[in-house]
């Protein structure tokens, strides 16, 4: 497989797992997949925006949200998001310091 196709099946790959996540799962809360999978949709947001600013595209974390969630990150939040449990939250802190470490 040429580089061309290979990135191209890539690409397709990814406008597929955004197109689950946001439009066919909305309902997985980004808590539920930090937690069991060690990544939410925040990271795939920030990956990109990451990919960008190696790029040299300037891309602050909040304009990365934006291009992933198509719309407003506080807006797809007040839409979509609802509370965790403190079970669900003490879990997150570990997840997201074993995967983020930020």
């Amino acid at each position: 497989m040429d580089d061309q196709t290979r990135l191209e099946l890539e690409a397709a790959a990814f406008r597929r797992l955004q197109k689950h996540l946001m439009e066919d799962r909305p309902d997985v809360q980004n808590i539920d997949l930090m937690n069991l999978a060690g990544f939410c949709r925040n990271c795939l947001s920030r990956w990109y925006q990451e990919a960008a600013n190696a790029r040299g595209i300037e891309m602050t974390k909040e304009e990365g949200r934006e291009v992933f969630y198509g719309m407003p990150y506080n807006d797809w939040k007040a839409q979509s998001q609802t509370e965790a449990s403190p079970e669900k939250q003490a879990a997150f802190e570990k997840a997201f310091k074993e995967n983020v470490g930020e």
